[in-house]
């Protein structure tokens, strides 16, 4: 009975040992200072590549952004759609947000506060677009997760609190 259990040990070592150098190159690929400047970039391409569409010259929106805002664009509430209240604003704030934000996020910099407004702007998209809800979903989850783990080592964020001797680089 011995002498079998220790043959299959055998049979099983090799695949074990294939097994452990795997997991070893993931782990190495997948550093999580590299995860978290990749979701950070993530997270930042599709509201940046909406919020250049929006923009015609420094601080004015195009009429197509005003039109969604005020024509397209519905809250689905319980009991709605309703009209954006305020359209030109919201367009506008929209523009800014898109813009403003994935620049923060991937320089590394207010990186918390700016994954917040994208996740304020993922809800609000969300309920313009409720059928989009399995991208939404994951620009949530990219935002959540920048918020809940930080920018890490690779950001400007970190570089300051190393600088300034507020915190130790970690993550």
């Amino acid at each position: 009975m011995m002498d079998n259990r220790g043959a299959v040990r055998e049979r099983v070592r090799p695949v074990s040992i294939l097994v452990e150098k795997a997991d070893a190159l993931v782990r190495v690929i997948a550093q999580p200072s590299f995860v978290q400047l990749v979701t950070r970039i993530a997270l930042a391409v599709p509201f940046w590549r909406s919020g250049i569409l929006k923009w015609s010259g420094f601080l004015q929106l195009n009429d197509t952004a005003v039109y969604l805002f005020s024509d397209e664009f519905k809250l689905h509430l319980p009991g709605g759609p309703y009209s954006f209240p305020m359209p030109a604003d919201f367009a506008f704030l929209s523009g800014c947000g898109e813009i403003i934000f994935p620049v923060l996020l991937v320089l590394g910099f207010a990186t918390r506060f700016a994954a917040l407004g994208l996740l304020v702007m993922t809800l609000i998209v969300e309920l313009t677009v409720p059928d989009g809800w399995p991208v939404h979903i994951t620009w949530a989850a990219m935002a959540l997760s920048i918020m809940a783990w930080g920018p890490g080592k690779l950001s400007l964020d970190a570089g300051l609190k190393y600088v300034f001797g507020t915190r130790e680089i970690s993550k």
